[in-house]
């Protein structure tokens, strides 16, 4: 036979769309072409696989091999499909049956011994495999990642003639159970747990509801109040991840260069990027687009210290993605789409000195001073943040005490688990994604809330978008009270939550 097909996965952004490849050997000088837009990793991979072939004692053709990936139209990179062109050669070349390919994908990087070496982004290729209905056969160390996707059937080897064996029907590759089921790692126990913060029952109270109900938060005060401790103890009391979340999560970390790790599975990211860093960083891009911190936090929590120390352009491009939920990295020849469903929490100081209300007065901020600072954060970006939190200092007396006893996060999370339950159960999402529809469905006042929230809105002139998140916020207090209704207390108490405002006192 001198023409074989052979099915591999490609990588456009957290897609991982099908490529056919088709070997075809004709009469000829010996030549070995690839077509099909494929880039400078792909066309080298045609020296790999030539030395592999030999060094694992088959025979390379003399003739002239042409290799198309199909769809033609569609950029293929990196070395992920060595194994497959090895594979196409070999069938199309008689030295391994062709009968049985169409029941395989293959996907690796070729050694010039024969051996399989990782790729990056398995992960995103392995689910949509599962979606053919076809085995994948892989690297052996990419075998347990692709292994957390359910009902795949999955074969890993270490070298080129493993594979031709299994093809060959000589040798059973080991097949790898999937591990859809495994627990969150040990390493969540030791997380920071909310006790280890000393007062602060009011900020306690926020993170609790935006924990509850995916809320966007802020957190002002001086330095040395805790701002920095609440936002890093949020991800202990955070429900835990459905299956489709942590696949998803799991699969842009696959494809970002620092990989995914077996140990984070389950457990939602916390990124905290330093003010320095750039907007490409934040949602990111490149010439070949890979994901930002904006991505690797989805479904998972995006930090933000000193929110003003940030550059302003950087922080404007976070208001799409706040509200859509997705990034869009367009480039002159390709466009890449990421998820980038993340919780917001950031952290500030109420002036540049910090210590603006402060009561040991040190604060000798100008009102234009403070004004300059605040307007850093513009207007449209305070507005998609649900809940402005003050954080005062805390008495001495307070963190001297060894009496006080404070709630741990296993506790909170439990409130936090039930409320998250019923939003679940009512709109299929959290209350922050909440649509006007939805509101309009599931946020009924009665004439008292009513009234107390037009007063509000129209007292610290509101926009239509704070109004709306208001009553998301109120909802989210109402579940956590395990109350159907929203009351005038729940909306007097998120109205409370929005400290910014009310402007700077």
């Amino acid at each position: 036979m001198s023409l074989a097909t052979v099915f591999s996965r490609a990588q456009v952004g957290i897609k991982s769309p099908q490529v056919t490849i088709e070997v075809h050997l004709s009469n000829g000088l010996p030549s070995l072409s690839i077509v099909g837009l494929a880039d400078t990793e792909v066309k080298e991979s045609k020296d790999r696989v030539r030395a592999a072939l030999i060094n694992s004692q088959f025979d390379f053709p003399a003739r002239r091999i042409t290799i198309s990936l199909a769809p033609a139209d569609l950029p293929k990179e990196g070395s992920r499909f060595d194994l497959a062109i090895a594979i196409g050669i070999l069938a199309a070349s008689g030295q391994i049956p062709s009968d049985k390919l169409e029941q395989f994908e293959f996907i690796g990087e070729l050694a010039l011994s024969g051996e399989l070496r990782e790729i990056r982004g398995v992960l995103p290729a392995a689910v949509q495999c599962q979606n053919q209905s076809r085995a994948l056969i892989l690297p052996h160390e990419n075998a347990y990642e692709a292994a957390l996707v359910s009902k795949l059937e999955i074969y890993h080897c270490s070298h080129l003639l493993q594979v031709c064996a299994k093809l060959n029907g000589q040798e059973d590759l080991t097949q790898v159970i999937p591990e859809n089921n495994r627990e969150p790692s040990s390493d969540l126990k030791n997380a920071d747990d909310l006790s280890d913060v000393v007062g602060q029952h009011h900020a306690k109270r926020a993170i609790e509801i935006a924990a509850a109900g995916g809320h966007n938060l802020i957190l002002l005060g001086p330095p040395g109040t805790g701002k920095t401790m609440l936002a890093t103890r949020l991800p202990s009391i955070l429900p835990l991840m459905t299956e489709k979340e942590a696949l998803e999560s799991a699969s842009i970390q696959s494809i970002s260069f620092q990989g995914f790790k077996l140990r984070n599975w389950k457990q939602r990211s916390f990124r905290a990027p330093h003010h320095t860093a750039s907007g490409v960083a934040l949602v990111g891009g490149g010439s070949h687009p890979q994901p930002g911190e904006i991505s690797l936090a989805h479904n998972g929590v995006l930090f933000l210290d000193e929110l003003p120390e940030f550059d302003r352009r950087v922080l404007e491009v976070l208001r799409e993605p706040l509200e859509s939920g997705r990034i869009v990295i367009s480039r002159a020849t390709r466009q890449a789409e990421f998820p980038a469903r993340f919780q917001l929490i950031a952290a500030m100081n109420p002036c540049p000195c910090g210590y603006l209300s402060h009561p040991n007065g040190r604060c000798h901020c100008t009102p234009d001073q403070v004004q300059r600072y605040r307007s850093r954060i513009s207007g449209p970006l305070l507005d998609r943040i649900d809940m402005h939190i003050e954080v005062p200092p805390v008495p001495l007396k307070d963190i001297q005490s060894s009496e006080s006893k404070e709630e741990t996060s296993q506790a909170v999370r439990e409130r936090v688990m039930q409320a998250h339950q019923r939003q679940l159960q009512r709109s299929q999402h959290v209350n922050a994604q909440m649509t006007t529809h939805d509101i309009k469905k599931f946020c009924q006042l009665d004439k008292t809330a009513t009234q107390l929230l037009e007063q509000a809105v129209t007292r610290l002139g509101l926009s239509a978008r704070s109004h709306n998140r208001i009553l998301k916020v109120a909802r989210t207090i109402a579940d956590l009270n395990t109350e159907e209704n929203i009351s005038q207390q729940h909306i007097s108490e998120a109205i409370a939550y929005r400290r910014l405002d009310r402007g700077f006192n």
